[in-house]
Protein backbone atom coordinates (compact mmCIF):
# COMPACT_ATOMS: atom_id res chain seq x y z
CA UNK A 1 0.00 0.00 0.00
CA UNK A 2 2.88 2.38 0.32
CA UNK A 3 4.71 1.52 -2.51
CA UNK A 4 1.06 2.73 -4.14
CA UNK A 5 0.88 5.96 -2.26
CA UNK A 6 4.76 6.72 -3.81
CA UNK A 7 5.94 6.60 0.35
CA UNK A 8 8.14 4.46 2.72
CA UNK A 9 6.54 2.17 4.99
CA UNK A 10 8.13 3.54 7.86
CA UNK A 11 6.13 7.07 6.70
CA UNK A 12 2.39 5.34 6.96
CA UNK A 13 3.56 3.50 9.95
CA UNK A 14 4.29 7.03 11.34
CA UNK A 15 0.43 8.33 11.22
CA UNK A 16 -0.61 4.77 11.63
CA UNK A 17 0.48 2.26 14.68
CA UNK A 18 -1.02 -0.82 12.95
CA UNK A 19 -2.11 -2.36 9.99
CA UNK A 20 -5.92 -2.23 11.71
CA UNK A 21 -5.28 1.24 12.30
CA UNK A 22 -4.87 1.94 8.54
CA UNK A 23 -7.72 0.05 7.45
CA UNK A 24 -10.26 1.18 9.73
CA UNK A 25 -9.32 5.05 8.63
CA UNK A 26 -9.78 4.02 4.80
CA UNK A 27 -13.20 1.93 5.74
CA UNK A 28 -14.17 5.52 7.76
CA UNK A 29 -13.32 7.59 4.80
CA UNK A 30 -15.42 5.06 2.24
CA UNK A 31 -18.35 4.69 5.28
CA UNK A 32 -18.41 8.62 5.31
CA UNK A 33 -18.80 9.41 1.92
CA UNK A 34 -21.68 7.01 1.49
CA UNK A 35 -23.81 8.03 4.16
CA UNK A 36 -23.33 11.56 3.10
CA UNK A 37 -24.74 10.31 -0.22
CA UNK A 38 -27.75 8.96 1.21
CA UNK A 39 -28.44 12.48 3.16
CA UNK A 40 -27.89 14.41 0.10
CA UNK A 41 -30.86 12.06 -1.68
CA UNK A 42 -33.09 13.18 0.83
CA UNK A 43 -34.62 16.50 -0.78
CA UNK A 44 -38.00 16.68 0.55
CA UNK A 45 -40.45 16.08 3.42
CA UNK A 46 -42.08 13.20 1.15
CA UNK A 47 -42.48 10.09 1.97
CA UNK A 48 -40.81 8.89 -1.08
CA UNK A 49 -37.73 10.73 -0.43
CA UNK A 50 -37.02 8.53 2.17
CA UNK A 51 -37.33 5.77 -0.31
CA UNK A 52 -35.41 7.37 -2.84
CA UNK A 53 -32.42 8.09 -0.12
CA UNK A 54 -32.30 4.00 0.49
CA UNK A 55 -32.28 3.40 -3.33
CA UNK A 56 -28.85 5.81 -3.68
CA UNK A 57 -26.96 3.22 -1.31
CA UNK A 58 -28.40 0.28 -2.74
CA UNK A 59 -27.45 1.63 -6.48
CA UNK A 60 -23.95 2.68 -4.81
CA UNK A 61 -23.37 -0.51 -3.63
CA UNK A 62 -24.89 -2.54 -6.99
CA UNK A 63 -22.62 -0.10 -8.98
CA UNK A 64 -19.07 -0.97 -6.51
CA UNK A 65 -20.72 -4.56 -5.20
CA UNK A 66 -16.63 -5.57 -4.03
CA UNK A 67 -16.34 -2.33 -2.03
CA UNK A 68 -19.43 -2.73 -0.92
CA UNK A 69 -19.19 -6.43 -0.26
CA UNK A 70 -16.40 -5.24 1.92
CA UNK A 71 -18.41 -2.36 3.52
CA UNK A 72 -20.88 -4.50 4.77
CA UNK A 73 -20.30 -8.05 5.40
CA UNK A 74 -16.41 -8.74 4.62
CA UNK A 75 -14.16 -10.31 8.20
CA UNK A 76 -12.19 -7.78 9.32
CA UNK A 77 -10.16 -6.69 12.00
CA UNK A 78 -11.88 -5.76 14.67
CA UNK A 79 -10.78 -1.43 14.74
CA UNK A 80 -12.48 -1.50 10.88
CA UNK A 81 -15.57 -3.72 12.64
CA UNK A 82 -15.81 -0.94 15.28
CA UNK A 83 -16.33 1.55 12.34
CA UNK A 84 -18.88 -1.04 10.37
CA UNK A 85 -20.76 -0.38 13.48
CA UNK A 86 -20.82 3.45 13.33
CA UNK A 87 -21.53 3.38 9.61
CA UNK A 88 -25.08 1.50 10.08
CA UNK A 89 -25.32 3.79 12.98
CA UNK A 90 -25.10 6.89 11.19
CA UNK A 91 -26.40 5.36 8.38
CA UNK A 92 -29.49 4.68 10.67
CA UNK A 93 -29.53 7.83 12.49
CA UNK A 94 -29.90 9.84 8.84
CA UNK A 95 -33.19 7.58 7.83
CA UNK A 96 -34.33 7.77 11.14
CA UNK A 97 -34.11 11.50 10.22
CA UNK A 98 -35.71 11.35 6.98
CA UNK A 99 -38.34 9.09 8.65
CA UNK A 100 -39.33 11.87 11.24
CA UNK A 101 -39.70 14.79 8.48
CA UNK A 102 -41.98 12.30 6.57
CA UNK A 103 -44.02 11.72 9.81
CA UNK A 104 -44.08 15.56 10.42
CA UNK A 105 -45.13 16.77 7.10
CA UNK A 106 -48.13 13.72 8.00
CA UNK A 107 -46.50 11.35 4.30
CA UNK A 108 -46.45 8.39 6.42
CA UNK A 109 -48.08 7.45 10.17
CA UNK A 110 -46.17 7.95 12.93
CA UNK A 111 -43.64 5.23 14.21
CA UNK A 112 -40.30 5.15 16.44
CA UNK A 113 -38.17 6.50 13.85
CA UNK A 114 -34.89 4.78 15.10
CA UNK A 115 -36.26 1.55 15.08
CA UNK A 116 -38.05 1.62 12.09
CA UNK A 117 -34.60 2.75 10.07
CA UNK A 118 -32.71 -0.18 12.01
CA UNK A 119 -34.85 -2.71 10.73
CA UNK A 120 -34.64 -0.79 6.80
CA UNK A 121 -31.01 -0.73 7.56
CA UNK A 122 -30.05 -4.31 8.51
CA UNK A 123 -32.73 -5.78 6.19
CA UNK A 124 -30.90 -4.02 3.06
CA UNK A 125 -27.77 -4.63 4.03
CA UNK A 126 -29.02 -8.53 4.35
CA UNK A 127 -30.78 -8.70 0.81
CA UNK A 128 -28.02 -7.01 -1.00
CA UNK A 129 -25.64 -9.73 0.38
CA UNK A 130 -26.16 -12.50 -2.26
CA UNK A 131 -26.18 -9.80 -5.12
CA UNK A 132 -22.80 -7.97 -4.37
CA UNK A 133 -21.04 -11.67 -3.42
CA UNK A 134 -22.55 -12.45 -7.22
CA UNK A 135 -21.84 -9.29 -8.72
CA UNK A 136 -25.73 -9.22 -9.93
CA UNK A 137 -26.90 -6.09 -10.42
CA UNK A 138 -30.77 -5.65 -11.75
CA UNK A 139 -34.11 -3.46 -11.48
CA UNK A 140 -35.53 -6.24 -10.34
CA UNK A 141 -33.63 -6.22 -7.03
CA UNK A 142 -34.00 -2.35 -6.04
CA UNK A 143 -37.37 -2.23 -7.19
CA UNK A 144 -38.03 -5.20 -4.30
CA UNK A 145 -36.21 -3.15 -2.09
CA UNK A 146 -38.24 0.36 -2.90
CA UNK A 147 -41.38 -1.76 -2.17
CA UNK A 148 -40.37 -3.12 1.14
CA UNK A 149 -38.64 0.28 1.94
CA UNK A 150 -42.13 1.01 1.31
CA UNK A 151 -44.01 -0.86 3.09
CA UNK A 152 -41.98 -0.88 6.28
CA UNK A 153 -42.70 3.06 6.54
CA UNK A 154 -46.23 2.99 6.08
CA UNK A 155 -46.74 4.05 2.32
CA UNK A 156 -50.10 2.81 1.52
CA UNK A 157 -49.58 0.86 -1.51
CA UNK A 158 -52.33 -0.09 -4.48
CA UNK A 159 -52.47 -3.77 -4.84
CA UNK A 160 -51.70 -5.02 -8.04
Amino acid sequence: MAARADMGTGTVYRHFASKGELFAEVFRIACTREVDAVRAAHTDESAESVVASMLVFAHRALRAPTMAYALLVEPVDPLVEAERLAFRRAFRDSLAESIDVAIDAGSIPKQDSAVTAACIVGAIAEALVMPLAHHVSSDAVTDSLATFVRRAIGIKQEMS
